[in-house]
C-alpha cells in the first residue's frame, strides 16, 4: 500500500517541497523534514556514432585540463560538470549494423549457440532499484523516424532490455510520453479496477495450464515454458504495481501538452524537457532515449541519409555528421541546464542527483571500438570535468557497473564487466 506521506507526494508531485508554500501548504511544509533525493539514472543513445575527427578530445590532454574539441563545443558552460571516457567497448561486438541493441547489456548475442540473444540492460538494472515507490519503474522514449529500416539503433529498437533479454517499447512522440505522465484516465475507476481484474483472471488461467502442460516435457521444453513463466511472473508484477497506482492521480504537469507532430531538434529539446518534467515529479527515476537521426538531419536541412552520413570522408557527408554532432551536444546543454535548474527539497539541484549517460556503441562507420561516452550529473559520485583515456580492451559494461555502485546498487558485474573504471571514481 501507498502510505499518506507517499501519496501526499505522488498525487501532488509537481508540488515538490521547494513549491509548497507557494501553494499554501506551509504546515505540511514546516512538518515534514525534506527527505534525502533519490538518485535517477538517464541513458541517452546516438545511432550511427560521431565524427571521430570532431568529437573526440586529444587523446594525449587526459585529466581536468582538455580542451572541447567542434563537436562538443556547445557543451563549455557545463565543461566541468561532464567527463568524456576514451577507449571503451563491448566484448562481443561484432555487428555495426547491431547499432544501440547491446548498447547497454553488454550481452554475447550468441550464447549458448543462441542465432540471438541479449540480456538485461543497465537502465534496468537502476529501475529494479529505483522503481519501487514510483508510477512508472521506468520510462523508454524513442525517436519518431519514420523509417526503421535503417535508423541505426538495430534489432529490437530499445535501448532497455528486461531480465529475459526483451526489448521493452516506449513512446516515440513527445505528445505520447506527456499523456503517459500526465494524463488522468478517462475511464472510471470502477471500470479500471473491473479491467484489472480481468487481465489477473486470464493470467490465473494462462499460468495453470502452463503448470498442466510441464509434465512430461523434455528438457529443453522445460528450459523454454521457464522462459515463458518468468514473462508471466513479470507481468503479475506490473499488473500489482497497476493496482497499487490506480486510485493515485497523476501529478500535474509543469509543462504545456507539446504540439502534435513534432520532428527533429524540436522533438528532442520537447522529449528532454519531459524527462526533466518526469524526474521532477517523481513519475519515474529511470529512463532511455533513443534519439531521432533522420528526423534531426531533416530539420538541420540536411539532405544526406544517414547511413550515407555515418560512411562519411571529407565533404558533404562529413559536414552532415558534424552539424548532426553539434546539434546533439547543443541539445545535451539544454537538458543540463534544465536539471540544473530544478530544486530539490534540501536546497541542491536535480542536476546532483542525477546521473546522464549520452552516447553510442558504435564509435563511427563500423568502428565497434571506443564507444563515445559522455557522462555528467552527481548521482554517481563520479570524477566530473574530466578526459579519460583507458586501455584499450576495457569493457564498456566496466562503466555501467562504476555508475550503477556509485548509485548505491549492490551490484557484483553487469554485462560483460571485468570490474569497475577506477579512474571514473571521485
Amino acid at each position: 500500500m501507498i502510505n499518506r506521506r507517499h501519496f501526499l507526494r505522488s498525487s501532488t508531485a509537481t508540488l515538490a517541497l521547494p513549491f509548497l508554500e507557494s501553494v499554501g501548504f506551509r504546515k505540511f511544509a514546516a512538518a515534514v523534514a525534506p527527505a534525502a533525493p533519490t538518485k535517477r539514472m538517464i541513458f541517452i543513445a546516438m545511432g550511427y556514432g560521431v565524427t571521430q575527427e570532431t568529437w573526440f578530445p586529444d587523446r594525449l590532454q587526459t585529466g581536468p585540463n582538455f580542451a572541447l574539441p567542434p563537436g562538443l563545443a556547445p557543451l563549455a558552460r557545463h565543461k566541468d560538470d561532464i567527463t568524456i571516457v576514451q577507449g571503451l567497448s563491448n566484448r562481443y561486438s561484432e555487428d555495426a549494423h547491431a547499432g544501440s541493441t547491446f548498447w547497454l547489456t553488454g550481452a554475447n548475442p550468441h550464447e549458448s549457440g543462441a542465432a540471438f540473444h541479449n540480456g538485461i540492460s543497465a537502465d534496468q538494472v537502476a529501475a529494479a532499484a529505483f522503481g519501487k515507490d514510483t508510477r512508472f519503474a521506468s520510462l523508454q522514449l524513442n525517436g519518431s523516424d519514420k523509417d526503421l529500416s535503417g535508423p541505426g539503433h538495430g534489432p529490437g529498437l530499445s535501448l532497455a532490455w528486461d531480465n529475459r533479454g526483451k526489448p521493452l517499447g516506449g513512446q516515440n512522440s513527445p505528445l505520447l510520453a506527456f499523456n503517459r505522465l500526465f494524463s488522468a484516465e478517462n475511464v472510471p475507476l470502477d471500470q479500471l479496477r473491473l479491467r484489472l481484474a480481468q487481465k489477473r483472471s486470464m493470467l490465473d488461467t494462462v499460468m495453470e495450464e502452463a503448470r498442466d502442460l510441464q509434465r512430461g516435457l523434455a528438457k529443453n521444453d522445460i528450459e523454454k515454458l521457464d522462459e515463458y513463466f518468468q514473462g508471466l511472473r513479470e507481468i503479475e508484477v506490473r499488473l500489482s504495481k497497476e493496482a497499487q497506482w490506480q486510485s493515485v492521480p497523476k501529478p500535474k504537469s509543469p509543462l504545456q501538452p507539446p504540439p502534435e507532430g513534432s520532428s527533429g531538434r524540436d522533438e528532442i529539446r520537447l522529449m528532454y524537457d519531459l524527462m526533466a518534467a518526469a524526474l521532477q515529479t517523481d513519475s519515474t527515476r529511470v529512463l532511455t532515449y533513443r534519439l531521432p537521426i533522420f528526423n534531426l538531419l531533416s530539420s538541420l536541412g540536411v539532405k544526406v541519409a544517414p547511413h550515407d552520413m555515418s560512411h562519411y570522408s571529407p565533404g558533404e557527408r562529413m559536414e552532415a555528421s558534424q552539424k548532426r554532432d553539434a546539434a546533439n551536444t547543443e541539445l545535451l546543454a539544454g537538458l543540463i541546464d534544465t536539471l540544473k535548474a530544478v530544486p530539490e527539497s534540501n536546497g541542491s539541484r536535480l542536476f546532483d542527483h542525477t546521473t546522464i549517460v549520452f552516447g553510442s556503441n558504435l564509435s563511427t562507420v563500423h568502428n565497434l571500438t571506443n564507444c563515445p561516452t559522455l557522462i555528467t550529473g552527481g548521482g554517481s559520485g563520479i570524477k566530473l570535468g574530466h578526459h579519460l583515456v583507458v586501455s584499450k580492451d576495457t569493457p564498456l559494461c566496466n562503466a555501467w557497473l562504476t555508475l550503477l555502485r556509485g548509485s548505491g546498487i549492490d551490484l557484483e558485474r553487469h554485462g560483460d564487466s571485468s570490474g569497475v573504471v577506477k579512474e571514473l571514481i571521485a
